[in-house]
């Protein structure tokens, strides 16, 4: 995995203090994407086990409430198990909830068994393509009115979508 940014206190995504990861590289190519740059696959830095470790660092700082995973694409993500351990290890060594923005709806990928490995460690998944025409700046954590905001947790004990 590659990845484009880490944030050590982001306040822009997400509530409250939030440390964020964007990854690099995603697909969509959705029109009037805010960082085209990151849907390269090869943009950015390698992550590493230090990477990893700086990372975890931040997430673990009391300041710090949540985790954001942003891109490119997460779920796009699954050439290995980086982003899956990641999650895996902030949810073990913390529980903060994590966040992940998706351009693909859940329920298109919820049957692929790469993609779920990392969405279990997920709290809150805003999903669908950012669509431009649907550009809405006064909708909180999304860019677009299409886009959804889903308790994950809820979603999965219930069985059906639960919006947050």
């Amino acid at each position: 995995m590659r990845y484009a940014q880490l944030r050590r206190y982001d306040i822009s995504n997400g509530p409250n203090i939030r440390a964020t990861l964007f990854v690099s590289g995603c697909t969509h190519n959705c029109k009037g994407c805010f960082n085209k740059d990151y849907q390269d696959f090869n943009y950015g830095k390698e992550w590493t086990s230090i990477t990893e470790t700086v990372f975890l660092h931040y997430v673990e700082d009391p300041k710090v409430k949540g985790v954001n995973i942003l891109g490119g694409e997460p779920l796009q993500q699954t050439m290995d198990n980086s982003l899956a351990d990641l999650l895996a290890k902030i949810k073990e060594n913390t529980n903060k909830p994590i966040w992940l923005w998706t351009g693909y709806k859940l329920e298109d990928v919820i049957n692929n068994t790469k993609i779920m490995n990392i969405l279990q460690y997920v709290d809150v998944l805003i999903d669908g393509k950012f669509e431009e025409d649907k550009k809405d700046l006064n909708i909180m954590y999304r860019g677009s009115a299409n886009q959804r905001v889903i308790n994950l947790t809820k979603t999965f004990e219930k069985g059906e979508i639960v919006l947050l």
